[in-house]
């Protein structure tokens, strides 16, 4: 694309505010419609975080604000345009491979090897998969899945597994 095709767009139309815009109809969709038409709620419930709608509506609410920010960056920075025939910035066959190998570890051995390990063991694979540098950042692939599955099991109170290799 020439500079002339590029200074003649507005700045809306960059990449970051339609996939914003999408992402914030996809979310305003779940939030209006498919948590409140879906999700049955007891009457009993009194604390609202009891509620089988809380996460939800907070993950909801967390993609439309996330939604907002990707739009407003969009309108106010757009990114640079790119050549379309510029290859340097595709990724690598092996990263693919090592980022579905990440999804695939972390999908068919949640069951067998337990919710942290095989959080653990995914998060090491997609940080293997991108040029983490720093060897200090790879004990964020061990905490976070560790804290995020303790929050779940003791916070939350949702029970997650512990693995059916270590019985």
């Amino acid at each position: 694309m020439t500079a002339a095709a590029t200074a003649s767009r507005p700045r809306w139309t960059n990449l970051n505010t339609l996939l914003g815009a999408f992402w914030l109809m996809a979310a305003l969709v779940f939030l209006f419609y498919l948590v409140p038409n879906h999700i049955d709620e007891a009457p009993m419930v009194q604390n609202p975080m009891q509620s089988p709608r809380w996460l939800p509506s907070v993950a909801g609410w967390l993609v439309a604000v996330l939604s907002l920010a990707l739009i407003l960056e969009g309108c106010l920075r757009p990114p640079p345009p790119s050549s379309a025939d510029d290859d340097s910035q595709s990724a690598p066959p092996l990263r693919w491979m090592m980022m579905l190998a990440g999804l695939g570890a972390y999908w068919l051995l949640f069951e067998p090897l337990g919710a942290i390990a095989a959080g653990i063991l995914g998060t090491l694979l997609l940080f293997a998969a991108h040029p983490v540098r720093k060897p200090w950042l790879y004990l964020l692939a061990i905490a976070l899945p560790w804290l995020v599955s303790l929050l779940f099991i003791y916070v939350l109170n949702v029970p997650l597994p512990s693995g059916t290799l270590w019985d």
